[in-house]
């Protein structure tokens, strides 16, 4: 069984954008229905972007059915050695070009 955790920095992103995106809460229940079958996802939309011991930093497209379209980011870290996943940052690609890479550097070393 998988188990889900979220930063504090996440779930005010959640909020934000939960008011924007009413359909947000079910599109992240349907991704984690998808990363319980394959941790770090299949397809285009996904993408390796750091590894680090047995920890992968990934970033998915979410599908927004508000938007009906893949502009939504998610930067997860899928811990292997403990079936893990703990969501990093949510944006919006209108509202932010990039991924937070110090946030995503400051999770590493607290782990490592």
């Amino acid at each position: 069984m998988s188990h889900f955790d979220q930063l504090p920095e996440f779930e005010k992103e959640f909020k934000k954008l939960s008011k924007k995106y009413s359909s947000l809460g079910r599109d992240i229940e349907d991704i984690k229905a998808v990363l319980s079958q394959s941790p770090t996802g299949i397809g285009k939309n996904f993408t390796i972007i750091k590894i680090v011991n047995d920890v992968k930093i990934v970033k998915v497209r979410i599908h927004c059915e508000s938007l009906r379209a893949r502009t939504i980011r998610l930067i997860y870290a899928y811990h292997a050695d403990r079936v893990t996943f703990m969501y990093i940052q949510l944006y919006a690609k209108g509202d932010k070009e990039n991924e937070d890479k110090a946030r995503i550097d400051d999770y590493i070393n607290k782990i490592v």
